[in-house]
């Protein structure tokens, strides 16, 4: 009976390592690499433009600024497209496009705007769209209207 019970012990302890423990090292280990293009606005602050770590690539918050520093905020639509323009070049850079991205966040600075986002960036995820949530702020870098990230994955 001692023999089995020590067993069956030796079989919970590895699956838990195997379940709970295995992966956060996997994932410790996992390396990490800058993905920069100049081809999109450089950032304006202290971070990346994205981080890709194992097949998962992270884009950091894009506003409407172009490559040459300007923006166009004329309209919640331009600053729309320019937005996920520069989430598009990112992608590429990393060898990925709008259709490996599985998660967005939207902030804006007036929910009012809600629909008009929606209809823009329904023309770039128009198909089998990533989870998303968007959120009001304040206000956002630059004076811009609208700001989003993503989660891409291969």
């Amino acid at each position: 009976m001692k023999k089995k019970f020590q067993f069956s012990l030796w079989i919970k302890h590895f699956l838990i390592n195997l379940i709970f423990v295995f992966p956060v090292i996997l994932n410790a280990q996992t390396e990490r690499k800058i993905i920069f293009t100049d081809k999109a606005p450089k950032p304006i602050g202290p971070y990346s433009q994205a981080i890709k770590a194992g097949n998962t690539v992270y884009v950091s918050g894009q506003i409407a600024l172009k490559a040459d520093g300007s923006m166009d905020s004329t309209s919640i639509e331009n600053e729309t497209k320019q937005v996920i323009e520069n989430i598009k070049l990112i992608l590429e850079e990393a060898k990925m496009n709008l259709k490996n991205v599985v998660k967005s966040t939207i902030y804006v600075t007036d929910l009012k705007n809600f629909k008009k986002i929606n209809d823009t960036y329904a023309l770039y995820f128009s198909q089998n769209p990533p989870a998303r949530e968007t959120v009001e702020v304040k206000s956002l870098p630059k004076g811009a209207h609208v700001e989003v990230s993503v989660v891409a994955v291969q």
